[in-house]
């Protein structure tokens, strides 16, 4: 007699969501139990992550569908009522504590989706032991059902059933139907304090200088801060080292500003030593090199250096 091919098998997707645990015929397959379906989750879950992610961004799943063989499905459902949930709930937290890692490394996450999904179904070709899943980047919509009492039709029995959703174990979740789980994305990954070490090519803030002097007519001096402390001075200057701000003009004095960042409050902070500089239409007090006095310096300031020289200060 030969054996008619499953469903699976005549639209072609057998191997390709079945996965082959049974391995050689002496061996017994190994029971479902909670925590084996847990691992299988953070599994595919990093998988995900090293398939999908490309430059320094992280890219992953946000839907997972577990299938499993019927018997076992059944003991989920039947026998450990509501665990498929907190399994659900504990995976993501494991998600984000994967997330938060990859964040310390310098990478970046964001979501694809505003929301978790996990399906847990049978599989009709399944033999006890049998695990299968498919991830999706963007989970399917599904409408949601206001009524907590929630009734069903199982394929196994055909027969409707009615049960009360228990609010102690469900109340992170969107129940729809039998093994389905919806979890809302929340933004609860946790960034590094301290701010890291910036590369090489990367500056602090950028300034634009207009210069009323005829060589420069129409064109800004532009200077970029890549240093916590600069000096900005005239065209007596001769040094030419990455914290000095040279101005080619006579009307800057040399030395006329000190600018520092503070990494504590993320400010920037000016001291002056030229005859006189205003900041937003407000003079700066005076100081002595050996001893400067500072003013906070606010992004997208107007800085005017003896009524003559205009400097402009962005943000990086």
């Amino acid at each position: 007699m030969i054996e008619k091919p499953s469903f699976w098998q005549r639209i072609g997707v057998q191997d390709w969501f079945l996965t082959n645990n049974r391995g050689a015929a002496a061996s017994k397959s190994q029971p479902i139990t909670p925590n084996i379906v847990f691992k299988y989750i953070i599994e595919k879950f990093e998988e995900s992550i090293a398939e999908l992610s490309f430059a320094e961004r992280i890219v992953f799943y946000h839907e997972y569908i577990i299938c499993l063989n019927a018997d076992d499905f059944r003991e989920f459902m039947d026998n450990k009522k509501g665990i498929l949930g907190l399994i659900a709930q504990e995976s993501v937290k494991n998600f984000y504590e994967i997330l938060n890692q990859k964040i310390s490394e310098g990478k970046k996450a964001e979501p694809s989706s505003n929301k978790w999904v996990f399906r847990f179904v049978s599989h009709p070709d399944y033999k006890s032991g049998d695990k299968g899943f498919i991830g999706k980047l963007l989970p399917d919509n599904n409408k949601k059902e206001d009524n907590l009492r929630v009734t069903f039709i199982p394929r196994q029995t055909g027969m409707a059933q009615t049960f009360d959703i228990n609010d102690d174990i469900l109340r992170d979740f969107i129940f729809y139907s039998e093994g389905y789980y919806e979890i809302p994305y929340v933004s609860t990954l946790v960034f590094d304090q301290a701010p890291p070490a910036r590369k090489e090519t990367e500056f602090l803030a950028r300034f634009e200088t207009t210069l009323p002097d005829r060589a420069y007519a129409g064109k800004k001096v532009e200077f970029l801060m890549k240093k916590e402390e600069i000096i900005v001075t005239g065209e007596e200057e001769t040094r030419i080292e990455e914290h000095i701000f040279k101005i080619p003009s006579e009307w800057v004095n040399s030395p006329h500003l000190k600018i520092r960042y503070s990494g504590a409050d993320d400010k920037f902070y000016l001291a002056s030593f030229g005859e006189k500089t205003i900041v937003n239409e407000s003079q700066v007090e005076r100081s002595d090199i050996h001893g400067p006095k500072w003013t906070e310096l606010p992004l997208n300031s107007r800085i005017i250096l003896n009524g003559i020289i205009g400097i402009n200060i962005f943000k990086s």
